[in-house]
């Protein structure tokens, strides 16, 4: 349910928080006070369209924040987990904000989601029913949905079983087609990929290859410079004349006489010695390096081929051999997942055909729970509208002999039928029904489907234009009935209907400092009977419409 409503900057609205309760709340006022803006406020916050025109003038934002107890609805805590949100207190905090740029932020406990997120939240906290939500009653090809919302949890497991084998029908299908549609250029393609799997499998390529044999053919082709270098290196070095060794061993010796006369001397000393033992190693080293070197002219040939080879690859499939690396890795993911390749369009014709009967056999399984529950929705709804006085309604769900097709729900298509007249006979409904009698179906769907819809709030916004007299208190007390399962908020102009409720907020707008603004207060009881007798009597309430508001309020039983 929604515990609370925060509203700033928004439309006619400077600042506003409302606590709400548990039950059956009527919002009333005079037309024009804001009423339909809270709706609005309410609807924003459940992820529909909004724009910077919402903005307060002189505002820069308007901001919409929603305390919400969280539904019990294992649906909804799948979205709440996927969505990565985290509850505390069994609450759910909406925010969201309309800059002037239209830009909107929107948060549940305080993580940014898109609004197409917030959307998918807001479907389970918020069922908002205006005078135009009747639409969907006239939209024949939106009654299937109406009905399956009739069946229980055994139906719903069977329908997304349904659901999963068609998706799954549908897969299968799509693949048969993609290969049926070229089978000749799919089957070169799966050939030309496995040539060029081979291809690069074949040639054994290393990520860091290529490097080493550049670097190996620079010292190939170099062999007699690094020969030559090594050759007059060590002999400058070891020399039996002249040789710098023995050059800097004498320099050496002759400076350690002198080092303990002078630190300076010293350093010189040591510095020579240094350079002496590393004259050695490296003296050492360039013979280990010299008694290596073997030139084998073979190998060149190979490094180079070897190189051509990698050219070539890269000319095909990568400018680097991690590249062509990658693209085989790629090819050969595309290989495996077509399993169903060049011979094997049978198997997958047979697979096709057997995931087909299956899902038929579904459809057929959801065609007749279908007809068992038209019958008891058919049988639902008329006690529902007799409530209404509607007493010789008859209603069916007719089910449409078409081409039986399959379909994301089935092959089943049904349409509303009704009569409100004895001796008429039953006719679509988009087709007979009044604007009153259509509020009045709305009303009786929404008690029936209250019970198990797991809304958290619904809202009627003044569904109940248009009746007066015995229907208007039946409308109160139908409104009233769907209270005992959901959270009601209600705006409406019949007496009866505010009269009824658990709660009563009254709606007007005040002028402070040149501007326009809404204020709503909760009303206590003695103020709820001046509210409804202006109701019933307009702008003169008299003694004897006060006497009426009490009478209301006292057969509802406040």
């Amino acid at each position: 349910m929604l515990v609370e409503l925060g509203i700033k900057n928004f439309a006619i609205i400077s600042s506003l928080r409302l606590q709400f309760h548990k039950g059956m709340t009527a919002l009333t006022g005079e037309t024009g006070a804001g009423k339909s803006i809270i709706i609005d406020a309410m609807g924003l916050l459940c992820g529909s369209r909004g724009s910077a025109d919402y903005i307060r003038e002189g505002a820069t934002k308007c901001s919409l924040e929603g305390l919400f107890e969280l539904p019990n609805d294992r649906a909804f805590h799948e979205v709440l987990s996927e969505l990565g949100i985290e509850t505390e207190d069994e609450l759910l905090i909406v925010q969201r904000d309309i800059s002037q740029s239209g830009k909107n932020i929107c948060r549940v406990n305080g993580r940014t989601l898109t609004l197409a997120n917030l959307r998918r939240i807001g479907a389970f906290l918020v069922d908002i029913q205006g005078q135009n939500e009747h639409q969907e009653l006239l939209q024949p090809e939106r009654h299937l949905h109406l009905l399956d919302q009739f069946g229980g949890k055994k139906f719903q497991g069977l329908l997304e079983k349904y659901r999963q084998a068609f998706e799954t029908y549908q897969h299968l299908k799509q693949q048969m087609r993609k290969i049926q549609a070229n089978e000749q250029s799919y089957v070169q393609r799966m050939d030309m990929l496995h040539f060029q799997q081979d291809e690069i499998a074949s040639a054994n390529l290393l990520p860091n290859e290529e490097e080493e044999l550049v670097e190996e053919r620079e010292k190939l082709g170099n062999y007699q410079k690094i020969v030559d270098s090594l050759a007059q290196s060590y002999a400058l070095l070891t020399n039996d004349e002249g040789n710098s060794l023995d050059g800097v061993g004498a320099a050496l010796t002759s400076m350690q006489d002198i080092a303990h006369l002078d630190s300076e001397y010293e350093t010189i000393s040591e510095n020579l010695q240094s350079a002496f033992y590393l004259l050695q190693e490296a003296a050492g080293d360039i013979s280990r390096q010299f008694d290596s070197l073997a030139f084998d002219e073979g190998r060149l040939e190979e490094v180079n081929q070897r190189l051509e080879l990698i050219r070539q690859l890269k000319r095909k499939y990568g400018e680097t051999v991690p590249e062509i690396l990658a693209y085989h890795e790629e090819i050969t993911k595309e290989l495996t997942e077509s399993a169903y390749t060049e011979g094997q369009l049978e198997h997958l014709e047979k697979e096709v055909k057997e995931q087909e009967e299956v899902t038929w056999n579904l459809a057929e399984q959801l065609h007749l729970e279908r007809k068992k529950i038209a019958h008891k929705l058919s049988q639902a709804i008329v006690t529902e509208l007799k409530e209404l006085y509607m007493e010789h309604s008859q209603f069916e769900v007719r089910f449409l002999n078409g081409k039986k097709i399959l379909q994301e729900a089935g092959f089943d298509e049904v349409e509303f039928y009704l009569t409100t007249n004895p001796g008429e006979p039953l006719k679509p409904l988009v087709k007979v029904a009044s604007g009153g009698e259509l509020s009045r179906m709305l009303l009786a769907l929404k008690t029936i489907f209250s019970q198990n819809q797991g809304i958290t709030s619904i809202v009627f916004d003044e569904v109940d234009t248009g009746v007066s007299g015995r229907v208007a208190q039946a409308i109160a007390e139908k409104i009233a009935k769907i209270a005992e399962n959901s959270q009601v908020l209600c705006i409406t102009h019949l007496p009866q209907v505010a009269a009824i409720a658990d709660y009563q907020y009254y709606i007007k707008k005040e002028i402070h400092d040149g501007r326009t603004q809404t204020i709503v207060s909760e009303l206590p009881q003695n103020k709820r009977v001046n509210e409804i007798a202006r109701m019933l009597a307009g702008s003169e309430v008299t003694e004897l419409t006060l006497e009426h508001a009490k009478e209301l309020l006292a057969m509802a039983g406040h």
